[in-house]
């Protein structure tokens, strides 16, 4: 006899058939070495329990299940699954027989469960509902499913009367003399149809406690709903009774004595923020959770976990993990990959003379000012539109504009750099994953939005001589407003973007998608890798603390070599146990077979560990394989610089962007650095800047109009219209449109022609827009 079959020798059962009480031996699956093994399982009061002996039951519990939140599910004749959050149960039965059995007392345990659940939760459910339209629609739906009971109980009986015949001819069959093989082959039958008749019985069983339940919890729906609209109605009659007493407040706290000016009103200031970049603060921590909770959106906690599981493998001492570490916003950048410095820059000179003196950057800006103001009158009319589109005053931006917010991407450009320094592509791959995470970590703290930028303004950042490279952004469409970068180093890349935001508001949070692929080729391998920006999340924007999340999937993939590596940025849950921010990728081969894992957060690190060994795990929570990975200990690629002294009160701006709005000499007329709003916001003078800003948005809305005018008086005036002439759309002075050969894709790549204009400081063809 085999296994299994000694396994159904011994198994007990100490309920009746149909019962959702029961007792056997089973068999589970435990790992890949040891397979299946036996296991004592108890079920009772809808859980189910296993012991590895019956005398365990008395001190130890392996494990258990609760049957209210489980799924069931039957594989093939003998097995059974059961999963219920993170943890999946697969078992074995000995025969069909005893796995229905059990199949049919775990249904029936956990509709008792659910039951119960139900009944303990619904405390009043004896309300009707509050519309006359709300019950005709509810007693329909009864209807029909009393209906459907109907024709069910209808089934029931003709299997029952069917049933009891069946066992009748059987009985009599049995009663025959046939050969013993015969006799048990009927009786293996008649078995089956006593379970069959249980069976249908606790279907209909369980029919009759679905219309009871859905006739309950109907009305606790009705009654939720109504009190969702009530609570919607509530808050919009309260946040606009804030505005007005903010408003008031602030009135009165300007209208008061001199003495008192440099007080902070003690009102409730409702905020709001449109960015067109990601930009984020700290989430809310969970002992900080307050009334307003209720309003904030969370995601939900993930059952999942991500799709690999990582095993630290001993290593030799070749392999032994560096000490060293990225250092702070200055200095050398070393990561765990090796131990050598930067390469000497190509524009040192080694011939004994004493290198030129590097330009001094500054290290601050202006303290922002503790300005104020009510927003209620823009806000509620705002919900929906896209904000690109919504004038916004200057006490919600930061003194940088959105090409200098991309521009600020560059700021661990090291990484780029020790990327071309490597031989191997996987490696390199790392490298720049790392560097494709490193941009969202400028943005923490930072929760004002950047201007807009105006049709054709362009921003350039030469620094060439401390870093290497040197960068290029003009605005190119308005509407969209999208943006055209282009950065050239000379340690050996090249990285293009074409980045076109889209951004909704939706009143409690707002949604950020960057649309457009972002390239990087390396001069001396060839390698061209592209990938795209993931969503953005601004959560309490009406009312809380401003928080940002990222979220979504990033595949960076190198088309010279298809390899790949797929990120995942984890959405933030209140309720989950991960880490916030968390993100994790595989880099593979073009062959898919993966190589490197990387982990760590989108504001703080990422590290890489590479693959020695994988293997199939068990399944998750929705029966899913997970890979187990078994890794060397893993190397410090990326760590984030801490901000400068006083960062607080400058924005929340890194050492890097706190320089990009310095004054510059010999930069283009429409460089950002000249825009009048910006610079006046920068200064603290923010009444100024405000007139300023709506100064140049007309002047760039009657450019508009002009030039829509011009190309519609040429289309009517049809008997002199010259088919030659062309009215276009805005054409950008410094990049055009390209089909890129790569992906296929139409985007706006830098033509040439401006570096060598400041070169010789033409910058006639510049637009007039400040």
């Amino acid at each position: 006899m085999s296994e299994l079959g000694k396994g159904s020798a011994s198994c007990s059962s100490s309920a009746a058939p149909g019962s959702d009480s029961h007792r056997g031996w089973l068999f589970k699956w435990t790992n890949y070495l040891k397979g299946y093994q036996r296991r004592w399982f108890v079920l009772s009061n809808g859980l189910l329990s296993y012991y590895r002996t019956q005398a365990e039951m008395a001190h130890t519990c392996r494990g258990t299940i609760n049957l209210a939140t489980a799924h069931i599910d039957t594989e093939d004749a003998c097995n059974i699954v059961l999963s219920s959050g993170g943890r999946t149960y697969h078992l074995k039965a000995s025969t069909e027989v005893e796995r229905q059995r059990w199949v049919t007392a775990l249904e029936l345990a956990k509709a008792k469960a659910i039951r119960m659940m139900n009944e303990q939760s619904d405390d009043s459910g004896d309300e009707e509902p509050t519309s006359q339209s709300e019950r005709t629609e509810l007693q329909g739906a009864l209807k029909i499913l009393v209906g459907k009971l109907d024709d069910l109980s209808t089934c029931n009986d003709l299997i029952a009367k069917h049933g009891a015949a069946l066992q009748r001819s059987l009985s009599e069959l049995e009663a025959l003399r046939v050969p013993l093989e015969g006799g048990e082959k009927i009786k293996a039958v008649n078995e089956r149809a006593t379970l069959f008749r249980i069976t249908s019985n606790a279907m209909i069983n369980a029919c009759r406690d679905f219309l009871h339940l859905a006739e309950t919890h109907s009305r606790r729906w009705q009654r939720a709903l109504q009190y969702e609209r009530e609570q919607r109605t509530h808050l919009e009659e309260t946040i606009e009774q804030l505005a007005k007493q903010h408003n008031s407040l602030e009135r009165a706290w300007r209208e008061a004595p001199t003495a008192t000016q440099g007080q902070t009103p003690g009102s409730c200031m409702l905020r709001f923020w449109a960015p067109l970049t990601p930009a984020c603060s700290e989430r809310p921590l969970k002992e900080e959770a307050s009334d307003e909770d209720e309003e904030t959106e969370y995601f939900d906690a993930m059952e999942d976990s991500p799709a690999f599981i990582t095993v630290t493998a001993s290593q030799s001492s070749q392999h032994r993990r560096s000490q060293s570490h990225l250092s702070g916003a200055s200095g050398s950048h070393a990561t765990d990959w090796n131990q050598e410095q930067h390469m000497t820059p190509p524009y040192n000179d080694l011939s004994g003379r004493e290198p030129p003196p590097r330009r001094q950057r500054r290290t601050r800006v202006p303290d922002k000012p503790n300005y104020s103001l009510n927003l209620w009158s823009i806000m509620k009319n705002c919900i929906g539109k896209e904000l690109s589109k919504i004038p916004m005053p200057v006490n919600f931006n930061e003194p940088l504009s959105m090409l200098q917010r991309l521009t600020e991407d560059l700021e661990y450009h090291e990484l780029l750099d020790k990327a071309a320094r490597c031989d191997s592509s996987l490696e390199q791959m790392c490298l720049v994953a790392a560097f494709s995470v490193s941009s969202y970590s400028t943005t923490v703290h930072r929760t004002a939005k950047p201007f807009n930028p105006l049709l054709g303004e362009t921003y350039e950042l030469d620094r060439r001589e401390d870093f290497g490279y040197r960068s290029l952004c003009e605005q190119v469409s308005h509407h969209p407003p999208a943006a055209a970068h282009h950065v050239i180093s000379q340690r050996g890349w090249t990285l293009w973007q074409e980045i076109t935001i889209a951004s909704k508001f939706r009143g409690k949070y707002l949604s950020i998608m960057p649309l457009g692929a972002i390239h990087l080729q390396f001069h001396s391998s060839g390698n061209h890798y592209v990938w795209r920006k993931v969503t953005s999340t601004v959560h309490n924007i009406i009312v809380g603390k401003l928080w940002i999340d990222q979220s979504g999937d990033i595949e960076i993939v190198n088309h010279r070599s298809q390899e790949t590596c797929q990120l995942k940025f984890s959405p933030y849950s209140y309720f989950s146990r991960d880490v916030p921010r968390k993100v994790t990728g595989v880099v593979a081969d073009g062959g898919r077979q993966a190589h490197y894992i990387l982990s760590g957060t989108w504001d703080d690190k990422m590290e890489s560990a590479k693959i020695v060994h994988s293997s199939r795990g068990g399944s998750g929570s929705e029966g899913k394989q997970k890979t187990v990975y078994q890794t060397l200990p893993p190397k410090l690629l990326w760590k984030k610089y801490s901000l400068p002294e006083n960062a607080e009160n400058m924005y929340h701006f890194s050492a890097l962007a706190l320089t990009l709005n310095e004054p510059e000499e010999g930069v283009a007329l429409s460089d950002s650095r000249l825009r009048p709003d910006q610079r006046l916001m920068e200064e603290g003078r923010w009444d100024e800047a405000n007139s300023e800003k709506q100064r140049l948005e007309e002047k760039q809305r009657a450019v508009r109009r002009r030039r829509e005018a011009e190309a519609s008086e040429a289309l009517d005036e049809e008997c002199d219209y010259d088919p030659g002439r062309e009215f276009e759309a805005y054409q950008p002075l410094w990049f055009q449109q390209r089909r890129n050969s790569v992906t296929g894709e139409t985007s706006f790549v830098y033509k040439g022609g401006y570096w060598e204009a400041k070169e010789r400081q033409d910058w006639g063809p510049c637009p007039d827009i400040f």
